[in-house]
Formats: C-alpha cells, structure tokens, sequence
C-alpha cells in the first residue's frame, strides 16, 4: 500500500479561515442575534482582518474569543460590518426622479408612509425629508429610518454632520433641483452643521435588521439603497421578499445605483419607473 506524502495530506487540509469564519459567526449569532452568515464572503473577510488588525489580533479564533467575551469588541466588529458610506442627496439624479416621478402620485394620498432600510448616519434621510418639504409633502409623511446598529443610529438622530461637508451636500442638492438655499437647513457651530430639529419632526429612528427580523408596516415607499450589494445571493432573495412584502399596493422601491430587480423571482412584479436610477413601483 503506497503512502501518501505529508505534501498529498496537507493539500487535503481545507483553510483553517474556512473552519473558523463560519464558527466566529455562527457564535456572534447565537451570543448576540447578528445574523452574518449569508453576507459576502469577500467583503466581510477583508472587513474582519481590518478588526484583527486593530485588535491586535493574529487569528480568528483569537477574535472570535474577544468578541464573544467583550461586548465593546462585538460594538466595534458591528460597526465594521454595517457599511456607513453615505451622503446628503447623494445620485442627485435619484432625487430628480422622487421629484418628477414619484411625489406627484404620494402627493394624491392622504397619509404616506416610508421605510428607509439601512439608513446609517441618516444623512439621507434628512435628504429625503427636505424633498419632501420643499414639495408641500412633509406633513402628511411619516418616515421609518432604521439600521441594524445602535452607534450609527444615535448619529442619525443628532442630525449633525461635519461643516466641511456641507460643500459637496450644497452641490449634490442644488443638483436635484434644490428650491432654497442650503444652509437655510441648517445652523453651523464650530466644525458641525447641525440641521434643523423641524425635520425631524416626522422621522422615527429604530434598529431594524433586514437579515433578522420581519416586516413592520405597509409602505408607500422603500428606499434600501446601497445595502444589499454585500449580501450573498440567497439573502439578497429573503430581503427582497421582505421589501415586497412591505410594500403597499401601487408602493415604490428605491435600489442602490449597484442594485436591480432584475433577475430576483420578483421582477415581473414591479415595473420599472426610472432604470438609471433603480426605482420601481409594485404593479402586483
């Protein structure tokens, strides 16, 4: 009988990352509900190593350990996953289609509701409200803003943002067929801008994790923009169904520029009202 080399068994040996990511993962879900497990392997390996760098850390299962054990370190590897890229009236031309496309009908009901899944920092939540402001709509809406993690929503409700950004945010706005000035929305003090409390008069911030937990209401419009990109394709499947399952009769969807409906099992139920900017309305 030919034995084989320790070259043959070690080729046999899969990663030890392989081993251990799903273990770190399925701990983090059974010690503290975050459900990991279905995100992009790609994206949240590169995320990881960036935690075990900063923890100091040489393995997985080292972190794994810490993480488990430090709810500070489990903040901080949330934190990590939750993708807060965000901009006011950032794709300015998204909201050149809310304007022209989509406010004109949210404008013929009495009350409107909208969810906007993921929202982050809240910069475009506050984005959305002064639309909605300008077009005579605010009153009558009520905005859902919610994010699967705590930090980031407590910035969103503070609604202060950094001063030096309000360049790029006047540009984007201006963009979107912006009816003010600016900085009439907000009041700068030091290095903040820090915008005005009557906007947020209609916006509930709640933590709401897409992976997890289910509908909550009945929405005229969804925006989830930006979030599902680092979801594996099953789980893209379940948040679709679940902004589907959202959505009122008639109710518009707001993608991500890198987003589609195309080729989801739902796509025939929708069509589409602006294909640049990935917004559809539910039709059945």
């Amino acid at each position: 009988m030919v034995q084989g080399t320790s070259g043959d068994r070690e080729d046999l040996v899969p990663d030890l990352e392989e081993i251990e990511v799903p273990l770190l993962l399925d701990g983090v879900y059974r010690r503290y509900g975050y459900d990991f497990r279905d995100y992009a392997q790609a994206s949240l390996r590169r995320r990881l190593r960036e935690c075990m760098r900063a923890d100091k850390v040489g393995t997985v299962s080292a972190f794994q350990e810490r993480v488990l054990r430090d709810p500070a370190c489990m903040e901080r590897f949330v934190l990590a996953l939750s993708i807060n890229v965000t901009a006011m009236f950032r794709d300015p031309s998204l909201y050149v289609t809310l304007r022209q496309k989509v406010v004109p009908v949210l404008r013929t009901y009495p009350y409107v509701r909208i969810w906007h899944a993921g929202c982050s920092t809240g910069e475009e939540v506050y984005s959305v409200a002064i639309l909605l402001q300008e077009e005579g709509l605010y009153e009558r809406c009520k905005i859902y803003a919610t994010d699967m993690n705590g930090a980031v929503l407590d910035k969103a409700r503070a609604g202060i943002f950094p001063l030096a950004a309000m360049q790029d945010y006047t540009t984007n706005y201006v963009q979107t067929g912006g009816q003010r000035p600016f900085s009439e929305y907000y009041t700068a003090k030091y290095e903040n801008a820090i915008f005005s409390p009557l906007l947020k008069k209609n916006i509930v911030f709640a933590e709401h994790n897409l992976v997890t937990d289910g509908s909550f209401n009945e929405f005229n419009l969804i925006l989830c923009r930006n979030v599902m990109i680092y979801f594996n394709k099953d789980l893209q499947d379940r948040v679709h169904r679940l902004l589907y399952d959202s959505l009122g009769n008639l109710g518009y969807l707001s993608l991500g520029s890198k987003e589609s409906i195309k080729f989801t099992a739902l796509e025939d139920r929708y069509e589409v009202v602006d294909p640049s900017d990935e917004v559809y309305r539910k039709v059945r």
